[in-house]
């Protein structure tokens, strides 16, 4: 029996609680002085670093999972970037109309240039880091790290060339510098995550444990759901030392717990035709059903008013070997209803069994629990269908199989069909194959974004020879990210060529934006070290390589607008004018904006609307915009740049 407390409540443990929503990694366990029991305390070092742009230093002691170079991640993942995502239209598909993203670039800067359109949007994150097997790499495990811009941008290597992180067994920091890379980058995904979010991330045992508690950290141990296992071969072995490793994990997060509704699958035409074999006067209506007994297992709590007779179709009385599942009452409304399902036997008695028809009350067809063992999907399927798709296993040679991944998505978004689905380490694009398959499947509108580093290919390993040949056979760049472009091209028009669900909207583009430096020149100097030719050079603030479909999705991502809206280009008096998804955004970069056009605009009653600072006629004019706007679309908001 619990006491009652008989005291006020503790309003410290209350606001720990309320800071552990925020910051779950500031969250710690420490002994109380006066009881010397285990409470929870605030790690006031590690939320000082949390909310600072430099180090913290912090020398006690406490349960944590910690590494040199912890702080400077946080550093890193919290800084600001001044970088765009210039689109790339050539390289796209459906551009002007689909929902899909394959950004290029590398994904902590993508990452960051996401917070402002996705912040908690994002229903399911999976990714497949690279499992830190000693290799020096990126992303994938299939690739060797030789991006050089990588290095420099994501601050790897100094100015002067400088590498500033070697990782390999040699430098002692293997475990810490993979730490460092993915603690960084999954604080920012989480960010993304909406309430009900789930991230999966594949992994190995190489750094499973530790991935574990960087996750606790970042999300919350209390957001844990599961460790898939995936059997990812059915057999071989041969040359391994010991034992036979035929397994990955796959660890499962929630961004809240309490959020997310209960996990199902749909029953596959197998499960139904094995178990629901049975019909009866509602077969029209529900649908066959199968059995399940009534009589209680040993293993159920004893309670006797679960033991009373039932009637049975030949008016003798049914009693239970122990007792039943239902109570009497429950008993009752099954009977009356038909949902009693008796059975005669060779010895004279009877058993009953309670109906689990195929569709509910909603007229929905059962779905089933998914297990937290996949079995039957191997990495055999994933080489097979890159063979299928490119040509060569050897172009991606440890590809994910799209058919495990879309397990994945059926699970997650199995009550949300317009999910959108974040992979920022994309590797081979197995993700985006999975999430079209998937839309082909049940007639969904999910939407992928996949984040890839341009990594070059330089010839060296046989997998890079194979994929390098690949690119110059198509007249692509060598790059990792052109052949996964490249292979979700030909995966769509795969899906499109089967049977598709009628209800698709056979989406299979996706919009290519690059992350690149910002469209802006740089004309921040100090007062003192301007010149006459400064401040002549900052009266156009746009560099000259830069279009305006480069200043538009600039400010769609300042704005925090959606990057998938359908974008329309048309030529208002004489100037080229985009409007984003109608009203979303209309957007003018052109110079000589005259009175005429900005009233023509506001006609169109935007939500927002922006103008290059000096594209207008006349100062005057630029003058009059916002009192234009305020009388003709009082609700619009106005900006430059």
């Amino acid at each position: 029996m619990d006491k009652l407390k008989m005291h006020s409540p503790d309003m410290s443990q209350d606001n720990i609680a309320k800071i552990r929503e925020l910051f779950p990694g500031c969250v710690t366990e420490a002994r109380d002085e006066a009881t010397g029991k285990l409470r929870l305390a605030v790690d006031f070092d590690q939320l000082r670093q949390e909310l600072s742009d430099s180090i913290v230093e912090g020398p006690q002691e406490r349960y944590r999972l910690d590494w040199p170079g912890k702080q400077e991640s946080l550093v890193v993942a919290n800084a600001p970037i001044a970088k765009s995502l210039r689109p790339a239209r050539e390289e796209s598909g459906d551009f002007d109309t689909t929902r899909n993203l394959f950004i290029e670039g590398d994904n902590l800067e993508a990452l960051k240039l996401l917070q402002e359109t996705y912040l908690g949007r994002v229903k399911m994150i999976y990714i497949d880091p690279p499992y830190n097997t000693g290799n020096d790499f990126v992303y994938d495990d299939d690739f060797s790290e030789s991006a050089e811009s990588f290095l420099l941008n994501s601050n790897q290597k100094d100015n002067q060339g400088n590498r500033l992180i070697a990782n390999t067994q040699a430098n002692g920091r293997l475990h810490s510098d993979w730490l460092s890379m993915m603690r960084a980058r999954l604080g920012l995904a989480k960010k993304l995550l909406r309430q009900d979010g789930i991230i999966l991330i594949s992994i190995d045992d190489n750094e499973v444990h530790n991935l574990r508690k960087v996750c606790d950290e970042v999300f919350g141990a209390q957001n844990f759901i599961d460790n898939i296992i995936w059997k990812k071969r059915y057999g071989g072995g041969a040359k391994e030392k010991h034992l036979v490793s035929i397994h990955e994990h796959i660890l499962m997060y929630s961004r809240n717990f309490e959020s997310i509704l209960d996990l199902y699958v749909p029953l596959t035409n197998a499960q139904v035709e094995r178990y629901y074999t049975k019909t009866d006067e509602h077969f029209n209506e529900k649908g066959p059903f199968r059995i399940h007994p009534l009589e209680a297992m040993k293993s159920f709590e004893d309670r006797p008013n679960l033991r009373f007779p039932v009637p049975a179709p030949d008016g003798t009385q049914i009693w239970p070997k122990r007792q039943w599942r239902w109570s009497k009452e429950r008993m009752d409304q099954a009977l009356a209803s038909g949902e009693v399902h008796f059975q005669s036997l060779k010895d004279g008695t009877w058993s009953i069994s309670s109906k689990q028809y195929l569709k509910g009350a909603d007229g929905e067809t059962r779905a089933s629990k998914f297990f937290s063992i996949v079995d039957g999907v191997y990495g055999q399927h994933g080489t097979n269908e890159i063979v299928s798709l490119l040509g060569n296993s050897q172009v991606f040679p440890f590809a994910k199989p799209s058919e495990l991944i879309r397990k994945l998505v059926e699970l997650v978004t199995f009550d949300d069909r317009d999910a959108i689905c974040l992979d920022f380490f994309a590797g081979s694009g197995s993700t985006a194959h999975a999430v079209l398959q998937q839309n082909a499947v049940d007639g969904g509108s999910r939407s992928f974004i996949l984040v890839q580093i341009p990594e070059a290919l330089d010839d060296q390993a046989l997998s890079s020879k194979v994929a390098a040949k690949f690119c110059r056979d198509l007249e692509l760049p060598c790059a990792v990210s052109e052949i996964s472009k490249e292979r979700i091209r030909r995966a769509g028009q795969k899906i499109l060529e089967d049977n598709c669900h009628p209800d698709w909207n056979r989406d299979v583009g996706f919009r290519v934006l690059k992350v690149d430096t910002s469209n802006m020149k740089d004309i921040y100097y100090r007062p003192d070290e301007l010149s006459q030719g400064d401040l002549l050079e900052a009266v156009n603030n746009v560099k000259p390589d830069r279009t305006s479909e480069d200043l538009l999705f600039q400010v769609l991502v300042d704005w925090g607008v959606d990057l998938t809206l359908p974008i329309r280009r048309e030529t208002l008096q004489d100037k080229t004018v985009f409007f984003v998804d109608d009203n979303a955004l209309v957007a003018c970069f052109d110079s000589g904006v005259t009175e005429d056009l900005v009233k023509e605009l506001a006609r169109h009653e935007p939500l927002r609307v922006v103008f290059r600072d000096n594209g207008f006629v006349s100062d005057a004019v630029k003058i009059n915009v916002e009192q234009i706007f305020r009388q003709l679309s009082p609700s619009t908001e106005v900006r430059s740049l």
